[in-house]
């Protein structure tokens, strides 16, 4: 009897331990990390930006592959997969969008009204109607904002102190943005005359976009930050720097790579600032409770080998302004 006391007593343990395991490892299959559908144009190593947003994602306490996931979708500057990509991550039933270029923003919101969308964009969110204002935005979209066209005035101001009477500027931009009407805005008031550039295919366009502002004499060039042109930054840049045109960039990424100058927000504490967003989601908080905030911090950045290799001298004051110099 005392045999089968202890048999009973052993196999009653044995089982409840067996179904803990059990359940245990139930629960850890069924157990879902928040899914984050990121879609940007480049991959790495030539996006910075899926590093510093993959730091700050750490910094707030989410670790890849332990408490979140990313599914990464890269356009590569092909506009016409943005719809395609768009509906695969939400079929995928992603937790949240986020994305750094608006037109992906813009197709997100048209597929899904029900899956937040984080967006760290340099367009203006209320006039491309993505949301309803900066306070108040409505729907399931939020983030933030580099205002790029807003500094398109600040731009030409710029080129007009580095390049001596200045008076034509060449705009290199795709087809289909908006950025060409803020600079011819800002242009009027500076008096300073436009040569607009826009590409069908950056890819047998570039060389003859350069070979139309030097026949027009244009005395500098500003590259838009658009999807499209992204992938051949370094291909503008070294024809920039043959032909000895001074050229001005949306983004510092440009000026790494050789190009001349350089006005805009700051990216890293944009993208930051998104990250921070992502994760009061994730926390329960609602899109549209949450107002979008504008880039405060904005940076100059000079690349002092390229002017010199390119016979132009900055001026002490604007160099004296400057947030970084690469020499």
């Amino acid at each position: 009897m005392v045999f089968k006391r202890r048999t009973t007593v052993f196999a009653v343990v044995f089982f409840a331990a067996f179904f803990d395991l059990c359940e245990s490892a139930e629960t850890q299959q069924t157990r879902r990390f928040p899914r984050i559908g990121i879609l940007v144009g480049i991959a790495e190593p030539n996006n910075p930006s899926i590093t510093v947003f993959r730091q700050a994602m750490q910094d707030l306490g989410y670790l890849e592959g332990r408490n979140i996931r990313f599914q990464y979708r890269y356009t590569e500057g092909d506009r016409q997969r943005i719809p395609e990509i768009v509906s695969e991550l939400v079929n995928l039933k992603v937790d949240l969008l986020f994305s750094t270029q608006g037109i992906v923003i813009r197709v997100a919101k048209e597929a899904t009204k029900s899956i937040p969308i984080v967006m760290a964009i340099t367009a203006d969110p209320v006039t491309m109607g993505l949301v309803d204002s900066l306070a108040r935005p409505g729907g399931n979209v939020t983030g933030i904002t580099s205002l790029a066209r807003q500094l398109t005035g600040k731009r030409l101001e710029l080129l007009s102190e580095i390049i001596p009477k200045l008076s034509r500027v060449a705009i290199l931009s795709a087809v289909g943005f908006s950025a060409v009407k803020d600079y011819q805005d800002a242009a009027r008031n500076l008096n300073v005359a436009l040569q607009i550039l826009e590409l069908q295919s950056p890819t047998g366009d570039l060389r003859n976009a350069f070979q139309a502002a030097l026949r027009d004499r244009v005395g500098a060039m500003i590259v838009v930050s658009v999807p499209g042109l992204s992938g051949y930054r370094k291909r503008i840049v070294d024809l920039a720097v043959q032909n000895r045109l001074p050229l001005m960039s949306e983004s510092v990424a440009a000026v790494e790579v050789g190009g001349l100058v350089s006005y805009h927000a700051d990216n890293d504490e944009v993208l930051r600032r998104a990250a921070i967003y992502i994760d009061k989601i994730l926390k329960g908080a609602k899109p549209a409770d949450l107002p979008v905030e504008q880039a405060s911090k904005f940076e100059l950045v000079i690349n002092l080998k390229t002017a010199k290799q390119i016979g132009v001298t900055i001026p002490p004051n604007v160099l004296a302004r400057a947030d970084r110099v690469i020499r």
